[in-house]
């Protein structure tokens, strides 16, 4: 079984805001509301800034606290490592939202529903990549399984310096941020 890893190479994010726009359009996200977002940060002080551009979405924890706080089960971990909400089981108490480290999740006003990125599971059930990084003009992001060796995922995570948001909550998130700079040199 796969286990679904995304990794983002802040290096190549331009901030053009495609992997937004794809994500909204591929999962009718209601116009106030984002399954995936870039934020902009500047740090420093003048004339000494420094950017970041730092795409974000929920992170499909191993330890996610979203689902350990779901009354109806709607919340749950897949086989494939992600982390989904059974719509018809949700009744939008919003505990998950709250448990949620990452502001990651919303209420679907129209539905009543919880929502969050899903890693496009309708797309990967048809061998396509998640919409975010279909559509990624500086191929920022990379989607893959990290059980495979082989994998590119795999690979960036070993050969770069990377980081996880929020590494002390404990949640053991499933996106990964690499630095250009190689770990180790061939």
């Amino acid at each position: 079984m796969p286990k679904y890893v995304m990794v983002i190479d802040q290096s190549r994010c331009v901030g053009c805001m495609a992997c937004v726009v794809a994500c909204k359009r591929e999962n009718d996200v209601p116009p106030e509301q984002f399954r995936t977002r870039v934020l902009e940060m500047v740090k420093g002080e003048f004339p000494f800034l420094r950017s970041e551009l730092r795409p974000e979405l929920c992170n499909h924890c191993d330890h996610a606290p979203c689902v350990n706080v779901c009354p109806t089960g709607a919340s749950h971990k897949e086989a494939d490592g992600t982390v989904q909400i059974d719509r018809s089981r949700c009744v939008g108490c919003k505990a998950c939202i709250a448990a949620c480290p990452y502001n990651a999740r919303y209420i679907n006003e129209e539905h009543g529903f919880a929502d969050k990125c899903t890693f496009c599971q309708q797309r990967l059930k048809e061998g396509l990549k998640p919409a975010c990084v279909a559509t990624c003009i500086g191929g920022s992001r990379i989607f893959g399984d990290i059980s495979d060796p082989k994998s590119e995922v795999r690979r960036l995570i070993e050969d770069n310096s990377h980081r996880v948001l929020l590494e002390a909550a404990g949640t053991e998130p499933n996106v990964y941020y690499i630095n250009r700079y190689p770990k180790k040199l061939s």
